[in-house]
Parts: structure tokens; C-alpha cells; sequence
């Protein structure tokens, strides 16, 4: 099991550098910069080589195939959705919308933001990805049981996404949320995306490089489908109420804020990034 463990963490960071020097070298790669919070031009290449690493690493540490398909489905395309959201989004008839409201309130005006794009395709991932993951039961209870996974999947990427705010939280926070979902059978999935985080964490904290979208969603992602992978039904349950809680909090208190006012937060998330 240790050795699948090793296997997955080591693909998921070869692919993901591998994917990030090839993107970088592109000679469209300009499209991809953006100025960060400190006014530092960095790039969003990787959003796609985390994403890209994460998926095949994970994949490559499943315990099934299905458990594989699934990997894939979550990390794929929630990966994809996250990267039209971070090209499409750029534009400033895009920018308009913002948090879930705004993307349903252009909907009811006739307009399809690319924000609202990604929500669809994640959770479209996520109920793909928890079908082929499965349920201990079958019938009404099993149906519901992938319900509530791909609630949990489709939650976890959007809390990493809301978290990707500074340099190097993201992949802090997968970190602290993977390394636990390593122990046991199927712990290859977490050590696929651990791994590609691992590659690039030192970009990321350095400021060369962003997660975006793209990334975040996919590294939150492939968290949940190792989560879901691992739980029964009171697990799962007990994960989407504490993803919802957080995610509803998000709305009314900035993550930023509460990090800055409590010491031992601010000092784990000052960790390795560059001084303002």
C-alpha cells in the first residue's frame, strides 16, 4: 500500500512540473499572466499543471478502476471548467457577477457568465465522479448516499477555490485536509494530488505562478473523491454539513480576515511566502 502511496505522489509531481515547463514555454503563455495581490505579474499555468499532475497521479493511486474514472471525471473537468473561468472570467463583461447570486442574477437577465459555467461543470464532475465511486448500499439510500458525494466533491473544490486568495494557502490547506485521506486503502488518490501541490508549492509561494481556478477546483476536487472514497454514509453527511457551514460563512466573514486576526493561522499562512 505504501509503495502505491509513493507511486501516486511521485507521478502526480512529475507530470504536474512536466505539464508546467511545457505550458510556460508556449508561446501563448502571456495570456495566462496576472497581477496577484501584491502587484507582482505571475501566471496561471499552474492552475493546469496542478490540475493535469493531480488527476493523473490520483488516478494512477486508485484502488479500482472506477475509483480511477472517477479521479479523472473530478480533476479533468473540474480543472478545465476552472481554466475557462480564468481566461473567460478576465473580461470585463464577465467581471460584473460575482459569488453564486451574481452568476444566477445574469442568468435571469439571459446571460450565461463563465462563472456559472464552472459551477455547472463541477458539480456535473462531482455526481459523475461519486456515481462511479459508488455506495456501500443500493436503492433509494444508495442514490441518496451519491447525492450527498457529490455534494462533498463539489464542495471541497469550491472551498479550496475560496481559500486560494494568498500565495501557497491553497496548497496548504489540501495539504492539511490530504495527508490524513493517505493512510489506509485508496490513499494513492490523495497522494496523487499531494503530490502535484508538492511541485509546485515553491512557484506558488514564490509568487511565479497562481492556482487559479483551475487549479484550486482541481485539487479540491480530487480531496473529495478521495474523502467520499473512504466514507460511508454518516461521513459523508457529517462532511457536506461542515463544507456547507463553511461555505456559508464565507458570505457574511472574509477567510483573509479571520486568518490576519489569529495568530497561529497568520503564522502558518506567512510560512515560506515572500515578505509584502
Amino acid at each position: 500500500m505504501a509503495t502505491g502511496v509513493f507511486r501516486a505522489f511521485g507521478a502526480g509531481a512529475g507530470v504536474a512540473r512536466a505539464a508546467l515547463t511545457w505550458i510556460r514555454r508556449d508561446p501563448h503563455s502571456a495570456r495566462l499572466d496576472r497581477v496577484n495581490f501584491h502587484g507582482k505579474t505571475v501566471s496561471l499555468a499552474g492552475g493546469p499543471a496542478l490540475a493535469a499532475g493531480a488527476s493523473v497521479g490520483a488516478a494512477l493511486g486508485a484502488p479500482s478502476a472506477r475509483a480511477a474514472a472517477a479521479a479523472m471525471t473530478a480533476g479533468v473537468v473540474s480543472g478545465a471548467v476552472g481554466l475557462y473561468d480564468d481566461v473567460v472570467g478576465n473580461r470585463p463583461s464577465q467581471k460584473a457577477a460575482k459569488g453564486f447570486k451574481g452568476h444566477l442574477g445574469a442568468l435571469r437577465e439571459g446571460r450565461v457568465t463563465s462563472g456559472l459555467v464552472k459551477i455547472a461543470g463541477v458539480g456535473a464532475a462531482g455526481l459523475v465522479a461519486s456515481a462511479l465511486v459508488g455506495s456501500r448500499r443500493s436503492g433509494v439510500r444508495g442514490a441518496a448516499d451519491v447525492l450527498v458525494g457529490a455534494g462533498v466533491i463539489a464542495g471541497m473544490a469550491n472551498l479550496v477555490n475560496l481559500l486560494d486568495l494568498r500565495p501557497g494557502r491553497a496548497i496548504k490547506a489540501g495539504a492539511v485536509i490530504g495527508v490524513p485521506l493517505t493512510a489506509g486503502r485508496g490513499g494513492g488518490l490523495a497522494a496523487g494530488a499531494l503530490g502535484a501541490s508538492s511541485a509546485l508549492v515553491a512557484d506558488d509561494l514564490g509568487e511565479e505562478i497562481m492556482l487559479g481556478d483551475a487549479g484550486a477546483n482541481a485539487l479540491g476536487a480530487l480531496l473529495g473523491v478521495a474523502l467520499v472514497a473512504r466514507s460511508g454514509p454518516a461521513g459523508r453527511i457529517a462532511a457536506l454539513a461542515a463544507l456547507g457551514a463553511l461555505t456559508a460563512a464565507s458570505e457574511k466573514v472574509s477567510f483573509t480576515q479571520v486568518i490576519q486576526d489569529t495568530p497561529w493561522l497568520r503564522r502558518w499562512d506567512e510560512l515560506g511566502r515572500r515578505p509584502a
